[in-house]
């Protein structure tokens, strides 16, 4: 694992970083907002000022002021110190009062995140991981004899319930998978390497679909400014998904912390006494991926990895979540244009388009692929699969009590002077509506006229 300790944290670097620079904004120079024309600004300046707080009056600026500007709209506007957040929480609502981080706009850090505005998105992701991470290590390190005694017991438990329900099959898939050494050891590479590798993945190209490519301001290729060519869903879909993964860490922290639980690949341990280790041992399970010849991965074998969290299963979980987002993302009309094979008889037959074809193969063989991985190598039993899907609809359908936490996001900006980007995203329906600006900011940009 020596190599992999440092080729694997590479890779997530790596795509964090070609996600930041993939989903940049092209048509936005950090060094423009100076500059106090409205034609010299860039058109994310002017968008913001557009949908940012009016400007209050200005005295002294009338007919024989002078050479200054006499229309509000050139003018910069006022931002106010303080803005309102709305709480709700389970129908109580409640308003309260955060800063206004607009006013660090201008900042450079806020500048370079108007650039490269994944780089919150990188935040956000690296925030959820290592306070679960954290939370996770802390019971790792914190684990007594009798907690490892518990966790086993209840492990055994799953194995009664599923042999009641008769769905006690991870013994015959194993022994199916090792049968097949080539096909091991790639179950274990995928069980080891794709989980958070696939999930960055995913997070980068669902921002790209919703948000990068619904940009109306912002020249990119196959995309012509003033057009919007992502999904229709938007910058929400991707907000929604990020909150969803959020909750899913908070409710799988609570559950494993306060029901622990072996994996079967632990239970095999042949030091534990009586009759609770023979019971365990009989069953045969074999650790394939931290064994001999085993694919294990940095991530999960470490000193701080709390070792009886099987219970809900992530890995599935997050599968889960990403396949129906792939399955059910709206699609541009020119994408989803469905095809008509025509038979004998007058027949027809309508198949999905060939993006939606694609999209739905992704989205089936994703979750199903990591399921059959964690109960191939011993690392969950069938119920932490069903558990994990639990867990996944429940934060799909309560993700917006994150929203709650806005104000407290306001507080922490404010504290390092920092104004998080606007998306400068649309939904499909809308359209800019002022095509003299347009055309004059074209001319201004090729020297035309002067501003």
């Amino acid at each position: 694992m020596g190599v992999g300790g440092l080729v694997e944290p590479a890779v997530v670097i790596g795509l964090l970083f070609g996600g930041t620079w993939i989903n940049r904004n092209t048509s936005y120079s950090m060094y423009n907002s100076s500059r106090s024309s409205r034609w010299r600004k860039d058109p994310l300046d002017r968008m913001e000022d557009d949908i940012g707080s009016p400007p209050p009056p200005v005295h002294g600026l009338g007919e024989n002021s002078g050479s200054g500007p006499s229309s509000p709209s050139l003018l910069p506007a006022q931002e106010p110190t303080w803005r309102k957040r709305e709480v709700n929480l389970w129908g109580w609502r409640r308003e309260l009062t955060s800063p206004n981080t607009r006013v660090f706009k201008g900042c450079l850090l806020s500048r370079l995140l108007r650039k490269f505005p994944f780089l919150v998105e990188a935040w956000y992701w690296a925030l959820i991981y290592w306070v679960y991470q954290l939370g996770r290590a802390f019971t790792a390190v914190t684990l007594v004899e009798s907690t490892v005694d518990v966790a086993r017991q209840h492990a055994l438990q799953l194995i009664h319930i599923e042999q009641k329900l008769h769905i006690f099959w991870e013994v015959p898939i194993q022994k199916a998978f090792m049968a097949h050494p080539l096909l091991m050891t790639w179950t274990n590479r995928i069980y080891s390497f794709i989980h958070i590798p696939g999930t960055i993945a995913f997070l980068v190209w669902l921002y790209y679909h919703t948000t990068t490519r619904n940009r109306l301001l912002e020249r990119q290729s196959g995309k012509p400014r003033g057009e919007v060519d992502g999904s229709p869903a938007g910058p929400a879909l991707y907000e929604a998904r990020r909150r969803t993964m959020a909750v899913c860490n908070l409710i799988a922290f609570v559950v494993f912390t306060l029901w622990p639980c072996m994996p079967p690949r632990l239970l095999s341990d042949k030091d534990v006494p009586g009759d609770i280790g023979e019971e365990s041992r009989s069953y045969g399970f074999v650790d394939t991926v931290h064994g001999e010849g085993g694919e294990s991965s940095v991530w999960t074998q470490n000193k701080f990895c709390n070792q009886y969290a099987a219970m809900p299963s992530l890995h599935f979980g997050y599968s889960l979540l990403i396949g129906l987002t792939i399955l059910t993302i709206p699609l541009p009309q020119r994408q989803n244009r469905r095809l008509t094979i025509s038979l004998p008889f007058r027949l027809s037959i309508r198949l999905p388009s060939p993006k939606r074809l694609a999209l739905l193969s992704i989205g089936i063989a994703y979750p199903l692929t990591i399921l059959l991985a964690i109960i191939a190598t011993a690392n969950h039993f069938t119920l932490d699969a069903v558990a994990g899907a639990c867990v996944c609809g429940v934060a799909w359908m309560g993700n917006k009590v994150l929203l709650n936490l806005l104000f407290v996001e306001d507080y922490f900006l404010w504290c390092v002077r920092i104004h998080k980007p606007e998306k400068y995203s649309v939904d499909w329906e809308q359209k800019e509506d002022d095509e003299e600006d347009d055309i004059r900011e074209e001319k201004w940009g090729k020297g035309v006229i002067d501003a």
